[in-house]
């Protein structure tokens, strides 16, 4: 024999079916790599325990490294028998832990391949590493591009690291490699495999994140072309529409929120009150606003108003309902029409419906401000407590319906005091206050002056 029957460590290395350094498996004799000789202190012999070789003094570690080299050079001409050994692995070690499914065989036969040649030249010392290794780096890059879930890649590499050791301990039993030294080998080998693994998950991870960052870029650009209007065009309608989750047909909403004060935005959880309601949204971030697309189908607008009006913080703006991802060009253009007509500083959700009059001033701002001059032009000129008083006094009287006692009600003094007031108004700016024309051009020029002013009705 080549160990001495008193050195308990060897025999347990050699022999235990437990042992962790050998799989279960017994080290023969043979071709001795690394291997000391073993004979009794009587016939003057050396121990190996004692790392002594013809009287000098042999590091364990650089045995355990010498053996490792010498047993994975062996090795690496075997890759392609082992690779066959890991695909079989693969598909019948609880198989049901393994999705494999997007990847051609041939891609991972090669990938297996490639995988196990680089533990080999790692444990050979022909290729350095483990850390920062490009072949472990490939596969994770394309196994993310792919699909595969990250946790089969690991347990692939973990199949991996027992077939090269079941390899390596083959070696051994064949060449008679030191037992001393195979414990070694085993630290080498998990050491290896521990350092592909987490080049393999960084590298995985970094794929992602820049998947999940061209994804965001892409859905970002659809967004933007159907903000745009070009959901006209009956093809990319419906690839959008699949690709955002979205009818290409049902009812649709733009929501327009600006950015508040403290950096965020004007309308805020309003993804989980949606979601609450059963109802899709695609919401897009701006410079200076959150845009919302959503998908009414079948439901009731007040329903999804109700819902989101107490969460504005700012001003919100909401288009009227449109039919189809082909009209969402349009309601975007009215929702920034009627986020427009909210004074600054509001905080409120504003629809076009209730601000009609102050959306067409908005649209035509050049208009607007003529308005204004032709018809409270002298008014403005006067000093700022008159002016102020006179134009109180019209706005009152006109919402309440031109009517005399009721506007001298709501302004706490008597109908004398408002006839008054309203002659001084019909003789400033030259013509009746009486009218359906005088009460339209009246009624919009007040607003345009809210509008200039940032007052609020």
């Amino acid at each position: 024999m080549w160990f001495h029957e008193d050195l308990r460590a060897d025999e347990w290395l050699l022999h235990d079916q437990n042992c962790p350094a050998t799989g279960g498996r017994a080290l023969g004799r043979g071709n001795v790599i690394g291997r000391s000789d073993h004979r009794g202190s009587r016939g003057g012999g050396r121990r190996s325990a004692a790392g002594i070789v013809s009287g000098v003094v042999v590091d364990p570690a650089e045995n355990a490294a010498d053996v490792t080299h010498a047993l994975a050079g062996a090795r690496l001409q075997d890759v392609p028998a082992l690779t066959e050994r890991l695909m079989a692995a693969i598909f019948t070690d609880n198989p049901e832990w393994t999705d494999y499914s997007p990847v051609p065989k041939e891609d991972l036969w090669e990938g297996c391949r490639q995988y196990l040649g680089r533990i080999l030249q790692i444990l050979s010392g022909s290729v350095a590493g483990p850390d920062g290794d490009s072949v472990a780096a490939a596969i994770g890059r394309r196994r993310a591009e792919q699909g595969v879930p990250l946790e089969v890649m690991l347990r692939t590499f973990r199949l991996g690291g027992r077939i090269v050791w079941e390899a390596l301990v083959d070696q051994a039993h064949h060449d008679g490699a030191d037992p001393d030294a195979m414990l070694g080998v085993a630290t080498s080998v998990w050491t290896v495999i521990d350092g592909l693994s987490s080049t393999l998950s960084t590298s995985y991870r970094n794929t992602e994140l820049e998947r999940v960052r061209r994804d965001d870029q892409r859905r970002h650009a659809l967004v933007e072309d159907l903000l745009a209007g070009r959901a006209r065009d009956i093809a990319f309608a419906q690839r959008t529409a699949k690709e955002l989750d979205l009818p290409t047909g049902g009812a649709y909403l733009v929501i327009v929120a600006e950015m508040a004060d403290d950096g965020g935005f004007a309308l805020r959880g309003q993804q989980d009150a949606l979601s609450a309601l059963h109802v899709r949204s695609v919401w897009q971030v701006r410079a200076d606003s959150l845009v919302g697309l959503v998908a009414l189908e079948q439901r009731n607008k007040d329903l999804v108003l109700d819902a989101l009006r107490p969460l504005a913080r700012g001003r919100v703006a909401v288009s009227p309902t449109v039919r189809g991802l082909a009209e969402v060009g349009l309601a975007h253009q009215l929702a920034m029409t009627t986020l427009g007509t909210s004074s600054y500083g509001a905080a409120e959700l504003v629809t076009l419906e209730e601000r009609f009059p102050e959306a067409l001033l908005v649209q035509s701002p050049d208009l607007a401000q003529r308005l204004l001059e032709s018809q409270l032009g002298p008014v403005l000129e006067l000093p700022v407590r008159e002016r102020d008083m006179l134009l109180e006094t019209l706005a009152a009287w006109l919402e309440e319906n031109c009517s005399t006692a009721n506007a001298a009600v709501r302004l706490h003094c008597h109908r004398n005091t408002v006839l008054n007031r309203l002659h001084r108004i019909t003789s400033l700016i030259g013509q009746p206050l009486h009218g359906r024309t005088a009460y339209v051009s009246l009624s919009l020029a007040l607003s345009a002056l809210r509008l200039r002013d940032g007052l609020r009705e």
